[in-house]
């Protein structure tokens, strides 16, 4: 009777592991219906804290909320310095990293990315009142140009130095920072993502004006480990979804003042 008893408890136990590995199975995040986002908030209008300094925003922060909702997840934001954003992916302190991250063949080869939610290219910025003759990338020779470092107007910028560009560098961890100092005349352009410098062109009493903007060739994707398949499905079918019933084009005007579905075809 023990040995009948014995089988029957060796059994259930079987048949109760077999259920927890089935949860288990259908868990694709690295917390249960959370996904954790890795971001650097201090890129506007991607990603920003709203005026009570706590509460993130922007572009970025909605369409995480967005993918998550239809993923049936919560979602919990990172806030991430940019040198170290990769870093914190590799080391499973988040799910994914959406900041305004462009799709680089370098980037591409270390990880995994959706399909592109918005094309970007690079701009110039000046103050309205400055007098300089600045009209293309070229016009920069001995200007001290300010931009964010290790991003990609920083990779723009290097490129037109190694096509015998010569200009100040004016490096920045943010780069509000760079936008702030042109604000003040310490710098005497600012090279930034358009998509970037539309929230500062916009603004009331708008400071700044765009002197020359690239044709979008760079795109901003969510990115992920390798290794995670399931989520990375996941994510395209939400973004799919987005773009079908309209809720991305929403979205783009919301926060841009107009549709850029053109800028991913």
């Amino acid at each position: 009777m023990k040995k009948i008893v014995g089988i029957f408890i060796f059994a259930a136990a079987i048949i109760l592991s077999g259920c927890g590995k089935k949860t288990k199975k259908g868990e694709f995040t690295l917390e249960k219906d959370v996904l954790k986002v890795g971001v650097e908030i201090g890129y506007p209008p991607f990603e920003y804290y709203s005026a009570d300094g706590k509460t993130p925003a922007g572009f970025d922060i909605q369409l995480s909320k967005e993918i998550a909702k239809r993923m049936g997840v919560n979602v919990k934001f990172i806030d991430t310095a940019w040198d170290g954003i990769f870093a914190g992916l590799d080391t499973s302190r988040y799910d994914v990293i959406v900041s305004a991250m462009t799709m680089t063949d370098a980037r591409k080869a270390n990880y995994a990315f959706s399909e592109p939610y918005i094309g970007n290219g690079q701009s110039i910025i000046l103050r309205k009142d400055s007098s300089l003759k600045i009209s293309s990338p070229a016009d920069l020779e001995g200007k001290k140009v300010g931009y964010q470092a290790e991003c990609t107007s920083d990779f723009f910028m290097e490129k037109q130095s190694e096509a015998g560009l010569n200009f100040i560098k004016a490096e920045y961890d943010k780069v509000l920072n760079a936008y702030d100092d042109l604000r003040l005349g310490r710098i005497d352009a600012v090279v930034s993502d358009y998509l970037v410098a539309v929230s500062y062109l916009n603004e009331s009493n708008s400071e700044f004006k765009a002197v020359w903007i690239g044709n979008p060739d760079e795109f901003f994707g969510v990115c992920t480990k390798k290794s995670s398949t399931e989520l990375l499905e996941k994510i395209d079918e939400a973004l799919q979804s987005m773009k079908e019933d309209g809720t991305l084009k929403t979205m783009y005007t919301d926060i841009f003042g107009t549709d850029l579905s053109d800028s991913i075809k």
